[in-house]
């Protein structure tokens, strides 16, 4: 996979410590945030929402 097709990666407070990298990292307050953010952010990049199901969710341009 080429990294640089991974846009944004969207997690919980609660899972915060399980992300890092060189990519925009969007910490949100609960899930239904992270839902919302998610989606809008799939929007505005033209990218897909890919849910890790560890509370993590990624936005990725195929």
């Amino acid at each position: 996979m080429d990294f640089s097709n991974i846009l944004a990666i969207i997690t919980t407070e609660i899972n915060r410590n399980k992300v890092s990298g060189g990519v925009p990292i969007f910490i949100t307050e609960s899930i239904k945030e992270m839902e919302e953010v998610s989606s809008l952010l799939a929007r505005l990049t033209l990218g897909m929402v890919h849910d890790l199901g560890n509370g993590i969710k990624v936005i990725i341009r195929h």
